[in-house]
């Protein structure tokens, strides 16, 4: 006599045991996501996240404000050797360990169920900032462009947080029902980011009626920050490095996918530092596209470095708008990506518990998508972005840029603290197929080292009015990065040693451990 399956526990077809779901089941984990993706589109969803098109547009002000075309030129290709290291040192480490968990997994692995928990946490809310922070990104300047073809376009904050909403909708909904496109439209994010690059390209090298000269893309230095020229090489400067630190990163995803990724343990691993590179290359190019292209100085200073005001005083309207459009397709399809690699983790994260409500957020639908993860991680990322309703009276985006390092210091620290128990393992340590040798020695101090220098400086003032106790002080004006990380920091501190710690041991085991034979 068949058996029927009740309506609320709808069958889900087991996949087939194969190399993968095997090496799955080694760490511990029955495959529950469907893996359909190829290595092409593991490389593909980190390099949509990277996405020169979003963090080259978002966060050029940032850079021309705090050190200008020096901090632009010369800071992207040094920035990016930095963490071209930091992604090698992931690469050997999601080639041991291919899991969707991915850097909390890691740390657990190689060191105690504390160092899971606290990557776990620093991991989620760097991807819930960098889904915000895109999703963003991308509503500014969709504000920008309609404004073009609108000139009446009330495009105040409250119509950009508007805009925000319904873009990050949008990307729940797609990463809900559109899992059968998702990988395609990664793919296609990749040809959209390199021939759209070229596109802008050869725009700015034909649009604009003259050129800057090489000697100004490459020693002008400007300063308009607030704090005094003699603050310049070793404060203010560095804080023009967020452009290169927040564009390149988000290129865990591909760990994060790697439960979905056909050959993991290289594929992963190779998609992981080959986005990083891709993305270095062509961001490099794009950036001093921009350089050459601004001849009018004056107004982009006067626009808080503003890329839109670059883009304008150097290109007719229509040559401007047509920039301006392959930059919002190329943020919105980021912004999915983002959705994607913060709901796998978020599902993995809970799966071993460390998320309150934890069965809630670990339950995938039919179709193997985990939709709580999604919509759970779309409603923290509006809320945290809240601040951006608030002008600051400099005009610029300042909590667009707490939200950006938000990002950077949480994601960054989450990747240094597996990256540290790896070193300290040594040659203990279990290689995958893909891996350093001996490299990894000075690799991974490099990579530490980074890490903590730029946890630091991001964590500091922008401007002179985001400092208590100054005459000029604002709060709309406030890097409200240290209160936000450490807020978190604190909190899961207490939470740990108030309770977590003795029920959270780490990665629990869906499968029972491959008996040994002889």
């Amino acid at each position: 006599m068949a058996t029927t399956v009740p309506e609320e526990a709808p069958h889900v077809p087991e996949p087939p045991v194969d190399d993968d779901a095997a090496r799955l089941a080694q760490l511990g984990y029955k495959q529950e996501l469907s893996r359909t993706w190829s290595g092409f589109s593991n490389f593909a969803i980190s390099f949509s996240i990277i996405s020169i098109l979003s963090g080259c547009f978002t966060t050029f002000g940032q850079a021309w404000n705090n050190g200008g075309p020096v901090a632009i030129a010369w800071g992207w290709p040094i920035i990016s050797v930095f963490i071209l290291i930091i992604g090698f040192c992931m690469s050997e480490l999601v080639s041991a360990y291919p899991t969707a968990g991915g850097i909390y997994w890691w740390a657990a692995k190689l060191g105690k169920p504390v160092h899971g928990w606290f990557t776990g946490w620093l991991n989620l809310v760097g991807l819930i900032a960098v889904t915000a922070s895109v999703d963003y990104g991308c509503a500014t300047f969709l504000n920008i462009l309609i404004k073009m073809y609108s000139p009446g376009w009330d495009g105040d904050l409250n119509t950009v947080f508007l805009l925000f909403l319904g873009i990050l909708a949008a990307h729940a909904v797609i990463n809900i029902y559109g899992h059968k496109l998702i990988a395609l439209l990664q793919n296609a994010s990749v040809y959209w980011h390199v021939f759209g690059v070229l596109v802008i390209i050869l725009v700015l090298f034909f649009g604009p009626d003259s050129h800057q000269s090489a000697k100004f893309v490459f020693t002008e230095q400007i300063n308009n920050s607030g704090f005094g020229d003699g603050w310049y090489w070793f404060f203010i400067l560095p804080l023009g490095f967020l452009l290169t630190q927040y564009t390149i990163t988000g290129f865990d995803a591909c760990a994060h996918v790697s439960e979905e990724t056909k050959g993991a343990s290289v594929s992963a691993a190779k998609g992981l530092w080959k986005s990083i590179f891709y993305s270095a290359i062509g961001g490099w190019i794009l950036l001093l596209a921009f350089l050459f292209a601004a001849k009018d100085v004056a107004a982009i200073n006067d626009g808080s470095g503003a890329i839109d005001v670059l883009l304008t005083s150097a290109l007719s309207a229509k040559l401007a708008k047509l920039v301006i459009l392959i930059s919002v397709v190329g943020q919105f399809l980021c912004g999915m990506s983002c959705v994607t690699s913060l709901s796998r983790m978020g599902y993995a994260f809970s799966r071993d518990g460390g998320v309150p409500g934890a069965k809630l957020w670990a339950k995938v639908d039919a179709n193997r998508t985990p939709v709580n993860a999604v919509i759970g991680g779309c409603v923290v990322a509006a809320l945290i972005t809240l601040p951006a309703l608030y002008k600051s009276p400099n005009g610029a985006p300042t909590a667009f840029y707490a939200v950006t390092s938000v990002a950077v210091i949480g994601l960054y620290l989450a990747f240094l603290i597996p990256i540290w128990l790896r070193l300290r393992q040594g040659d203990a340590f279990q290689t995958g197929p893909w891996n350093l040798g001996a490299k990894y020695k000075w690799m991974c101090w490099v990579a530490v080292a980074e890490i903590a220098v730029i946890s630091v400086y991001f964590i500091l003032p922008f401007s002179p009015a985001g400092i208590p106790g100054r005459s000029e002080f604002d709060w709309t004006a406030v890097n409200y990065a240290p209160i936000a990380v450490g807020g978190v920091l604190i909190a899961i501190t207490a939470w740990w040693f108030a309770g977590a710690r003795s029920w959270f041991t780490g990665p629990r085991r869906t499968v029972e451990e491959t008996a040994k034979t002889d």
